[in-house]
């Protein structure tokens, strides 16, 4: 995709675009033509059983988003009023939402500066008598350590709600990311791997987790009457259109994250060399790189993730800045949340990363053209 701007050398790439095939169009097109365009339809039943066989869990909830997969989470794992719950620091507010939600309290873990993720060593020493979980986001590119994580969970009695959004497709030492926790929870917003528009999806392999899961998606209406609802639920549903289309893209999940892996991979070649940048390896002794975006942190001292964007969008190429780390957000000052918290590696990223223009159109020469600017302006 490009798109020229003022000088024939200068063209226009985008964070992200979403890779429609025609096969897509052709499934949307048939949900539609069926008549089943809300929540009640057989692609739902079908998307959710055909994600449960692809991630090797045995059921799957379809939601109308990431953040409302959380929420549910959160509830169905009956996490009550001052629960703690130990979340990442360095994350989408989401997580953070999830937890107060249900006027429980989230319990902040730095980042690393290996590969970003929860800085596990960190993990046990936040763990108190109120804890009954943890959030665990696998950021941008590796999986976290699940092995270390789900011994510390099995140690203290606590649940585990995998957040899998950005690496649905890759494995953590041979087994699918996305079924190591009581509760995974998936984003199918339009800049991931796999897309429904807006979408998300909850899966487990406890029936009766699932059963609570449905119930609360769903406004928790009753079995016997109906509209005696048991509980405080959500209308949290996916339509059957989203379902045809995330049915559709997910017979297409593995070439997409094969194309994302050779971006990534061949960005790094270009990148590596250059000592004022960090950028992620393809793989590292646990895990291939999922590049779902393709991250860079700038050596401290050289610039801000600010100043380098403004620079490169002058050369048409689009960016999007790291996560703003939740001690510092706006809304939790005001709410007093986190008062007097500091968290320096997720300060750090969040002012000195940013990542590039990774979606499955872009070609080797746009990649040629991007890392030159990079290493111009970095040099």
């Amino acid at each position: 995709m490009r798109k020229k701007l003022k000088s024939n050398k200068i063209f226009f790439y985008p964070v992200s675009s979403p890779h429609i095939t025609e096969r897509d169009i052709s499934s949307v097109n048939q949900a539609m033509k069926s008549g089943w365009i809300s929540s009640d339809g057989p692609e739902i039943k079908k998307f959710e059983k055909n994600f449960s066989h692809f991630i090797d869990n045995k059921y799957s909830v379809a939601v109308s988003s990431g953040t409302a997969a959380l929420e549910i989470a959160v509830k169905a794992l009956g996490i009550k009023k001052n629960d703690e719950i130990l979340i990442p620091n360095f994350t989408i507010i989401s997580n953070a939402l999830a937890v107060i939600r249900q006027k429980a309290k989230p319990i902040l873990i730095d980042c690393n500066l290996q590969d970003w993720n929860i800085k596990i060593e960190d993990i046990e020493k936040s763990i108190s008598k109120k804890t009954k979980a943890i959030i665990v986001t696998h950021i941008y590119s590796f999986p976290n350590k699940m092995d270390k994580i789900l011994k510390i969970c099995k140690k203290h009695n606590l649940f585990l709600i995998e957040d899998a959004s950005e690496v649905l497709g890759i494995n953590y030492k041979n087994k699918m990311c996305g079924s190591f926790g009581d509760i995974s929870t998936f984003s199918f917003y339009a800049n991931k791997q796999l897309t429904t528009g807006e979408g998300g999806m909850l899966s487990m392999n406890n029936f009766k987790i699932y059963e609570k899961c449905r119930s609360l998606r769903n406004l928790c209406f009753g079995k016997i009457n109906k509209f005696d609802h048991n509980d405080i639920g959500w209308n949290y549903r996916m339509t059957n259109i989203q379902a045809a289309l995330g049915l559709s893209q997910l017979k297409n999940i593995k070439h997409v994250v094969k194309k994302k892996m050779e971006i990534g991979n061949y960005y790094y070649k270009k990148l590596n060399q250059n000592s004022n940048l960090q950028i992620l390896p393809p793989s590292n002794k646990f895990s291939k790189n999922i590049y779902w975006v393709v991250g860079i942190v700038i050596r401290k001292n050289k610039m801000t993730a600010a100043m380098l964007s403004k620079k490169l969008a002058e050369y048409g190429i689009k960016t999007r800045p790291f996560f703003w780390p939740m001690h510092e957000q706006y809304v939790f000052k005001k709410m007093k949340i986190f008062k007097n918290k500091k968290f320096p590696n997720s300060s750090y990223l969040a002012r000195y990363g940013l990542y590039l223009p990774s979606y499955f159109q872009l070609k080797k020469d746009d990649i040629d053209y991007i890392s030159e600017i990079v290493n111009k302006i970095l040099k």
